[in-house]
């Protein structure tokens, strides 16, 4: 009897939210979102909710290189994505991971600032170095505007307005492309700036809803888009890279329009499989 060919699979390293919202389970319903099996490497245990964050509790780097190694010896990987990691050892853990596998589709959700203060931060100098480490091997690099002020070491608040032009500076980190989310601007038109080491920049836009805040639209649409990537048999060129965003962006669209209340905070994205 022929041997089915394996499912294109993904991979999350990131965190628990309890709630569902963000992190790993935000992850998972993306990749099956993007029609591709999802596998998980735990990095931190967090106590949060829809109404907030409370505490972060990294895992041990030994065991999150166990979980990677494990894994990876027994399912093919097509792209693999990070969120939040904990620690700074454990985004230095990953960046190994990611060194031995060159060929890996990597999506760095750069978890340091979360633009509504849901999320699990990596903090001080060590965090930043680490993270920049790991952006540095990136295929794609997804920062909203506090992320990319705290890439940049900037000390003022980056506007919507400057999107483009921080997208194309966090280039000079090593990331092969980096997609600059401007959506939390004003005005009719929400843009994100796709740019690309070889100097092409893309306009991604789409009209802004007037939605209340949701919790982990950011993890799910890197998530989506690392998804995507996995589906993508031909690789991570720039055009499939492109087609990956737009994918990504009109899902978390439509997802916004049925944003729903969970619990007592912040709405969550009912994103699910077609």
């Amino acid at each position: 009897m022929k041997r089915r060919a394996h499912l294109p699979a993904a991979l999350t390293v990131a965190g628990l939210d309890p709630s569902g919202g963000a992190g790993i389970l935000a992850d998972l319903r993306g990749f099956s979102a993007a029609s591709v099996w999802g596998t998980a490497a735990l990095a931190a245990l967090t106590v949060q909710s829809t109404r907030g964050l409370v505490s972060v509790h990294p895992v041990e780097p030994r065991l999150l290189a166990a979980e990677l190694e494990e894994l990876a010896s027994d399912v093919p990987l097509r792209a693999m994505k990070t969120g939040a990691l904990g620690s700074a050892k454990n985004a230095r853990v990953v960046a190994r991971f990611k060194q031995d596998r060159p060929e890996l589709p990597l999506v760095v959700d750069p978890v340091m600032a979360p633009t509504r203060g849901l999320g699990a931060r990596l903090d001080g100098r060590a965090a930043l170095t680490a993270t920049r480490e790991l952006v540095a091997l990136s295929t794609l690099v997804t920062p909203n505007l506090a992320e990319a002020a705290v890439l940049l070491g900037e000390s003022a608040p980056i506007s919507s307005s400057e999107a483009r032009d921080a997208a194309v500076a966090l280039l000079e980190l090593g990331a092969r492309a980096v997609l600059g989310k401007g959506g939390h601007g004003k005005g009719p038109w929400a843009e994100d700036w796709l740019a690309f080491a070889s100097g092409r920049v893309v306009r991604v836009a789409r009209p802004r809803l007037a939605v209340p805040p949701v919790h982990g639209a950011g993890c799910t649409l890197s998530a989506l888009i690392a998804g995507r990537l996995a589906a993508n048999a031909s690789g991570p060129t720039e055009e499939a890279i492109v087609i990956a965003v737009r994918f990504a962006r009109a899902r978390i669209q439509s997802a916004l329009v049925n944003a729903s209340r969970l619990g007592g905070g912040l709405s969550v994205l009912p994103l699910t499989h077609r």
